[in-house]
C-alpha cells in the first residue's frame, strides 16, 4: 500500500536478522537486541492449501485508482481483462484493494460493502467476476485500521483484528478467492507478525474455501518481508516496500521502490520460492507512465523469471497495443507459470551486467540477460554456467520469438535498463543446483553471511544453523553462491584472511573444491576454509588457512 508520507523505518535487531529467515519465529524471544532460543527451531513448512501452485496472475485496483473505486469500475476492468485476451493468458484474480467497505460493521460485527460504491453488494460483485471466468480478490488488514483509515483518507476502523474467523467466513460467503492482507502498522515485532498473520491463515483454512493468501508485512514497518521464508504462513509475501512507476528511487528497501531497487532485494531470496509460496515484489507498473518502453519490458521479464506473482496495476480499459504485447507475452508467461515453481538464481553480476537463470520442468532453462547500466552493452553467459551440458543448443528469444543455434555462448546486445530473455533447449541438464548449508564439524554451526548482507565484501562467520537465505548455498561448477554472490577470498590472500562474498566473476579465488577428507579448498590460494582458532561460538570468523584434517576445517553439507 502506497502513501505519500514518510514510512517508519527501524533497523531490525541483529539477533532477529540472524535467526529469523526461514525459521519458526515463535521459538525466539528478544532481549537487549539479541535472539535467545527457547525451543528447537524447525524449517518453515510450506502452506499447502491447494492454491498458488504457480505464481498468481491477475489485476489489482490500487496502483492506478487508489481509493477511487466502485463496482462499475471493477466490472469494466473485468470486462477488459476478458476482451484484451488477458484472462485467456492466465490473468484471473481481480483484486479490489482498500476502500471497498462500509466504514462501520453491521450490528452483528460483520463487514459490509460501501453502499454507495458497491450498491449491489460484494457477493454480487464476486458472482459477476465468476460469471466472466475470473476470480474475486479483496483487501483487509490484521490490525484495527486499513491503510486508508490509518492515514485518515477513509473513515472508520474496520480491520480484522479480533474478527479473523468472522471475516474469513464472510469472505468465503461472498465467494472470495484471494485475500490481500496488509500489516499497515508501525507496531509489533516479526514474532507478532508471524503469529497475527497465522490467525487469518488458519481462519481461511477453517472455511473450507480455497483462498490465495497474500500478505504484506512491510507497510509502515521495518522491512521484515525479506527476513524469513513466509511460506509456512502465506502463499505470497511482499519482500519489498511499495513499488512506484520509476526505474530507480535510490532506496535499499524503503518507500517508494523503483524496479531496479526491488530486483536488488528480491534476487537473493530465490531459495524461498516453490509451488504454493512465492516472493512478491509487488504489483506491476507495466502500462503506466514513468517507465520507458524498454524499462517496462525489462520489468515484466524480470518479474516473469523471478517467479513473481504477475498482478497488473494499470487501467486495462485504455491499454495500448504495446502494453498488451508485454502483458500477454505467452512465452514469458509460460516461464513464469512453469510447474517447478522455481525462482531464477543469479549466475553472475558485475554491477552492470546481471545474468539470471530459471530451470524449467522440461529441462529447458530460461536466461535473463539484464543490463543495469545507462548505455547499451553486451551481456553474456554460457550454457555450462546455467546448468546445461553438451555442445548444441537452441535459443528462443522470448521477445521476438526468433530462434538461433549455439554451441554454448548465450549473448545479446542489451539497451540500457533492458533485459533479453532466451529459452535454452537442447543438450542435457547437469544435476540441478542443490541448496545446502555447510556445517562445521567442530562447532556444529553453519557457514553464515554476516547479518544477511549481500554487499560485496561481507565476511563469513559461523552461526546456529537455520534455513535463512544467508546460509543457503548452491554450487555452480566450482563456485559456491549465496545471496546472489559468490564465496571468495581476496585475490592472492594469505593464511588468516577472512572469507567473504563478492559479485561472481569466475576467478580462481572464487573456485572451491570439496575434498574427500571434508575440507573445502580454494583454487587460487590452495588454502582451506577454517573456523578461526577452532572457535565454536556464534560469530566466530571463518578464514582460510593451510589445509589440515582438524575438525575446524571439516565441513558437511546439511
Amino acid at each position: 500500500m502506497r502513501w505519500n508520507v514518510q514510512h517508519v523505518n527501524r533497523r531490525p535487531r541483529r539477533g532477529l536478522i540472524r535467526y529469523a529467515a526461514g525459521a519458526l519465529i515463535a521459538v525466539l524471544t528478544l532481549a537487549a537486541g539479541a535472539a535467545v532460543v527457547t525451543g528447537t527451531a524447525q524449517p518453515a513448512l510450506a502452506l499447502n492449501n491447494g492454491v498458488a501452485r504457480t505464481p498468481p496472475m491477475g489485476w489489482n485496483s490500487w496502483n492506478t485508482f487508489g481509493c477511487n473505486i466502485n463496482e462499475a469500475l471493477i466490472r469494466q476492468m473485468a470486462d477488459a481483462i476478458v476482451s484484451t485476451g488477458m484472462r485467456d493468458r492466465g490473468y484471473q484474480y481481480v483484486v479490489v484493494d482498500d476502500c471497498w467497505f462500509n466504514p462501520n460493521r453491521d450490528s452483528a460485527g460483520n463487514l459490509q460493502g460501501d453502499p454507495t460504491r458497491f450498491p449491489s453488494g460484494m457477493k454480487a460483485l464476486g458472482d459477476y467476476l465468476h460469471g466472466k471466468g475470473l476470480k474475486f480478490g479483496i483487501y483487509q488488514v490484521p490490525v484495527d485500521k486499513t491503510c486508508a483509515q490509518y492515514f485518515n483518507s477513509y473513515p472508520g476502523a474496520t480491520g480484522s483484528q479480533g474478527h479473523e474467523a468472522q471475516d474469513a467466513r464472510q469472505f468465503a460467503a461472498w465467494g472470495v478467492d484471494y485475500l490481500k492482507y496488509d500489516w499497515c502498522s508501525p507496531n509489533g515485532t516479526i514474532n507478532d507478525q508471524v503469529a497475527t498473520f497465522a490467525k487469518m491463515r488458519d481462519a481461511l483454512a477453517a472455511t473450507g474455501r480455497p483462498i490465495v493468501y497474500s500478505i504484506n508485512p512491510n507497510s509502515i514497518h521495518e522491512k521484515t518481508g525479506p527476513l524469513r521464508n513466509w511460506s509456512d504462513v502465506a502463499n505470497m509475501w511482499r519482500t519489498t516496500e511499495d513499488i512506484t512507476n520509476a526505474w530507480n528511487t535510490g532506496q535499499t528497501n524503503g518507500y517508494p521502490m523503483g524496479i531496479q531497487n526491488i530486483v536488488n532485494v528480491n534476487v537473493p531470496l530465490a531459495s524461498y520460492a516453490a509451488p504454493g509460496g512465492f516472493n512478491d515484489p509487488d504489483m506491476m507498473e507495466v502500462g503506466r507512465s514513468g517507465l520507458t518502453d524498454t524499462e517496462q519490458r525489462s520489468h515484466f521479464a524480470l518479474w516473469a523469471v523471478m517467479a513473481s506473482p504477475l498482478i497488473a496495476g494499470n487501467d486495462i480499459r485504455g491499454s495500448s497495443a504495446a502494453t498488451l504485447a508485454i502483458l500477454n507475452n505467452a512465452d514469458m508467461i509460460a516461464v513464469n507459470q512453469d510447474t517447478l515453481g522455481l525462482q531464477a538464481v543469479q549466475v553472475s553480476n558485475d554491477g552492470t551486467r546481471r545474468v539470471l537463470a530459471k530451470r524449467l520442468s522440461n529441462g529447458d532453462v530460461a536466461v535473463a540477460l539484464f543490463n543495469q547500466g545507462g548505455s547499451t552493452t553486451t551481456v553474456s553467459t554460457t550454457a555450462a554456467a546455467i546448468g546445461k551440458t553438451g555442445s548444441s543448443f537452441t535459443l528462443r528469444d522470448l521477445w521476438t520469438g526468433g530462434t538461433s543455434s549455439s554451441t554454448g555462448t548465450i549473448s545479446a546486445s542489451v539497451p540500457a535498463h533492458g533485459t533479453a530473455v532466451y529459452r535454452v533447449s537442447g543438450g542435457g541438464t547437469s544435476n540441478p543446483p542443490t541448496t545446502f548449508r555447510l556445517r562445521g564439524e567442530s562447532s556444529g554451526r553453519c557457514l553464515d553471511v554476516n547479518l544477511g548482507s549481500s554487499a560485496n565484501g561481507t565476511q563469513m562467520l559461523i552461526w546456529d544453523c537455520h534455513t535463512g537465505a544467508n546460509q543457503q548455498f548452491t554450487q555452480n561448477g566450482q563456485a559456491l553462491q549465496v545471496l546472489g554472490k559468490c564465496l571468495e577470498v581476496p585475490a592472492n590472500a594469505a593464511g588468516g584472511t577472512r572469507a567473504q562474498i563478492w559479485d561472481c566473476n569466475g576467478g580462481a579465488n572464487q573456485r572451491w573444491t570439496f575434498n574427500g577428507n571434508g575440507t573445502v579448498s580454494n583454487a587460487q590460494t590452495g588454502l582451506c576454509l577454517d573456523v578461526n582458532n577452532s572457535g565454536t561460538a556464534n560469530g566466530t570468523g571463518v578464514i582460510v588457512w593451510s589445509c589440515h584434517t582438524g575438525a575446524n576445517q571439516r565441513w558437511a553439507r546439511a
